[in-house]
C-alpha cells in the first residue's frame, strides 16, 4: 500500500480526496494537513509515499512546499490537485519533480487512473533496475494503442488497461475495472476498443446461469 498525506486548505475538500484515495486500490490515506508547515512536518512525522498537493494554501503556496521537499533531499512522490491553471504554475510543478497535475474538479475515474499511473512508477523504480518499457511507463510515456482513441477515453486510462491486460492472462470487464481504479462499464469501453484494434482477443465463458460472461486477452503476451 502508498502511503498518501492529503494537503488542502478545505477541509470538505480533503475530505473528499481522502475518500477517492480510499476508493483507489493500492493507496491509503494516513494524515490531512490544512497548511503548508503542517504538509512539511507530517511529511517529516508520517513518511509518505505520495503527497496530494493543493497550491493555494493560507500561509505559502503549495509549489513552495513542493520546492522545500526537495530542497531537503525528499523524494517523496507528489501529485499537484489544485484549481491552479497558470501555465508557470504547471511549469514550476513540472520542474520540481511532480509526477501528475490534476485541476479541480474531476471525476473519480480521472483521479484513479492517474494514481494507478503513479502506484505503477513508484512500483517500478522500487523494484530494481526496470527494463525500457517499464521507464517509459514510469515517464508518462503514452500507450502505442492510445494514440487515437474514441472521445471519452484517455490515454492514462488506456495504459492502464492495456497494461492490465499484458500483465495477466484473461480478465473480464469487472476483473480490468477494479484492478485499475475504473468502473466496469468504462473498463468495458476501453477493452472493447482494444478488441477493435487488434489489441485484444474476447471469447464468452458461458456459467451455469445468467448471460455469458465476456472475457479479454491481449494480443501482445
Amino acid at each position: 500500500m502508498i502511503r498518501v498525506l492529503v494537503v488542502d486548505d478545505d477541509f470538505m475538500v480533503a475530505g473528499i480526496h481522502a475518500k477517492f484515495v480510499a476508493r483507489t486500490p493500492g493507496f491509503e490515506v494516513v494524515g490531512t494537513a490544512r497548511t503548508g508547515a503542517e504538509a512539511l512536518q507530517m511529511c517529516g512525522d508520517l513518511d509518505p509515499g505520495l503527497v496530494l498537493l493543493d497550491v493555494h494554501l493560507p500561509d505559502m503556496s503549495g509549489l513552495d512546499v513542493l520546492q522545500s521537499l526537495r530542497a531537503d533531499g525528499s523524494t517523496v512522490g507528489v501529485v499537484m490537485v489544485t484549481a491552479e491553471r497558470d501555465a508557470e504554475a504547471v511549469r514550476t510543478a513540472l520542474h520540481g519533480g511532480a509526477m501528475q497535475y490534476l485541476v479541480k474538479p474531476f471525476e473519480f475515474d480521472d483521479f484513479a487512473a492517474r494514481m494507478q499511473r503513479v502506484r505503477e512508477a513508484l512500483t517500478t523504480l522500487a523494484a530494481g533496475a526496470p527494463d525500457q518499457a517499464a521507464i517509459d511507463r514510469a515517464f508518462g510515456a503514452p500507450a502505442a494503442a492510445a494514440t487515437t482513441l474514441p472521445k471519452g477515453l484517455s490515454p492514462e486510462s488506456a495504459q492502464l488497461v492495456e497494461d492490465a491486460l499484458s500483465s495477466n492472462g484473461e480478465l473480464s470487464a469487472a476483473d480490468c475495472g477494479e484492478q485499475v481504479g475504473l468502473s466496469r462499464v468504462s473498463a468495458r469501453r476501453y477493452l472493447e476498443y482494444f478488441v477493435d484494434q487488434g489489441l485484444a482477443t474476447v471469447r464468452l465463458n458461458y456459467g451455469n446461469a445468467g448471460r455469458p460472461e465476456r472475457r479479454y486477452r491481449s494480443t501482445r503476451r
